[in-house]
């Protein structure tokens, strides 16, 4: 097996979480950390044992030893981190968004190709097990698609001391929770049904458009604030509900919130087809419930032997020994790493979701905005870069 070497950028709540995942990948070491808090960098390194720790990720991509890099900083630095990590060669694993904007996400899908390397988004709620499951029934067979739903649901932005990077449009782009959290409904559901979303009507909800910046707030999801330090404008979205079409016709709604109470994860997804339904829920990843007209309703487990053959190998434990957002992450970097030993990146039809995926998820994004903003349809045409 290639041993594969990877470097991180950006050691912040999702970097951790990053680098606990590869550790759970045979053939697989984190060996240098970058951060432009120097501190910061040192620090992670220390806790993880890391042998190398950088403040500019440059010095990182100078490392001839790491071959892999995995972009974990915010928004605003996804684009030139990842363009630099390209032109010196090096297979890239980028946080969603992959860009701020879909023009400069399209540049990345042709600088990947140019330089011939593995290049992938972390999009990772489609490598859950049980999603995996209603994407082989899907393409087992279960008659036409009625409709398809999602939902994704959180409360830490509901009130409005909770300021976070993401509401400055410099770092964290025009859109806020489409781009964030509504990114997955869309992939997810583009992943189960096999077919893009090819229309939207966006209807475009910001609760707080003033909200209050607090002292040192910590981490993202931390829910820390001290006193307030100032008012600052946000344009960004808190929440919409917004109506699809699919490329075949099938209809589609999303709604999404990170101003609803009690929500703390709240990714859902469903199903209506004509032989059955599905329905899955985040929170509860090792189950996928079973909807029938004439027969009893089905809770079905993460247990290999239930599986389709599609799903089988994602379901690493026994029956009832739960499954969760971990997971996920680790099947994603995982089949990400395999299409690196088996080169299958170079086929164009990766599992995982690539920077062309990214680049269509921005459009995707952006089509919302301008639906909201005209209320009215907006269609996603197929492109290519």
């Amino acid at each position: 097996m290639e041993r594969l070497r990877i470097g991180l950028v950006g050691v912040g709540f999702i970097g951790k979480q990053h680098i606990e995942a590869i550790r759970r990948i045979p053939g697989a070491d984190v060996i240098a950390v970058a951060d432009s808090n120097s501190d910061a960098a040192r620090s992670v390194a220390e806790q993880f044992c890391i042998p190398r720790s950088y403040t500019y990720h440059l010095e990182l991509l100078d490392d001839p030893d790491v071959t892999v890099v995995h972009n974990c900083t915010p928004s605003s630095s996804h684009y030139q981190v990842n363009l630099d990590a390209l032109e010196k060669g090096k297979h890239v694993y980028c946080e969603k968004p992959l860009t701020l904007t879909a023009a400069t996400a399209r540049e990345l899908v042709v600088a990947a190709r140019r330089a011939g390397v593995a290049a992938g988004v972390n999009l990772n709620y489609r490598h859950n097990v049980m999603v995996k499951e209603m994407r082989g029934r899907v393409r087992a067979g279960m008659g036409r698609a009625y409709f398809a739903y999602g939902e994704y649901l959180q409360d830490w932005l509901m009130y409005d001391t909770d300021y976070d990077w993401r509401m400055n449009p410099a770092v964290g782009g025009e859109s806020r929770a489409v781009a964030d959290i509504g990114s997955h409904c869309f992939d997810t559901l583009q992943y189960v049904l096999g077919r893009r979303i090819a229309s939207v009507n966006a209807d475009i909800i910001n609760v707080f458009p003033v909200r209050k910046r607090c002292e040192s707030t910590g981490e993202t999801f931390s829910g820390a604030a001290g006193r307030v330090l100032e008012e600052i404008p946000v344009p960004s979205e808190d929440a919409a509900s917004i109506m699809l079409r699919f490329e075949d016709g099938t209809p589609g709604l999303v709604h999404i919130s990170q101003v609803t109470a009690g929500r703390k994860n709240g990714l859902a997804v469903t199903l209506s087809g004509a032989d059955a339904s599905l329905e899955w829920h985040q929170e509860q990843a090792d189950r996928l419930l079973v909807g029938h007209r004439n027969a009893g309703n089905e809770e079905l487990y993460a247990d290999a032997k239930l599986l389709t053959p599609f799903a089988r190998p994602f379901a690493t434990l026994p029956g009832g020994h739960a499954v969760a957002w971990h997971d996920a992450l680790r099947n994603a970097i995982g089949v990400f790493y395999q299409a690196i030993r088996s080169r299958s990146y170079a086929d164009g039809t990766p599992d995982y979701a690539d920077f062309a995926a990214g680049w269509e998820m921005m459009r995707l994004v952006e089509a919302c905005l301008e639906s909201g903003r005209s209320r009215r349809w907006v269609d996603i045409p197929v492109e290519t870069a």
